[in-house]
């Protein structure tokens, strides 16, 4: 299973903005650029859903809820996918996974939490 790190989560105010990143630091450029990667987002009791997802060619798709405020973005290069956070809102708190797909098999992070102060 490929390694993925994410980081980058805190607390942040209303109408503020947060950047999370996830890196795959075991995983060579070549292999990285062709997964299709996606940030999840997790409430407590509830399932993981579908916050933003970048396929390899970089087609995007947003979840309705956080659509025209953030942007998901990867950088291959580096090994890298952000999850750029804008005018956040209360009901965004939430822990928030990275995900790569290689098409076969479906990587992990650890999640990052992200809390939200009025």
């Amino acid at each position: 299973q490929t390694l993925v790190v994410e980081s980058g989560g805190g607390s942040v105010q209303a109408g503020g903005s947060l950047r999370l990143s996830c890196a795959a630091p075991r995983t060579i450029f070549s292999v990285f650029s062709v997964f299709d990667v996606a940030w999840f987002r997790q409430f407590p009791g509830k399932q993981r859903e579908l916050v933003a997802r970048m396929t390899s060619d970089g087609n995007t798709n947003y979840a309705d809820s956080v659509k025209g405020r953030f942007a998901i973005s990867r950088d291959n290069s580096k090994k890298k996918v952000f999850l750029q956070m804008n005018n956040v809102k209360p009901e965004d708190a939430a822990v928030y996974y990275c995900n790569l797909d290689d098409g076969g098999r479906q990587s992990w992070g650890q999640g990052t939490r992200v809390t939200v102060s009025s």
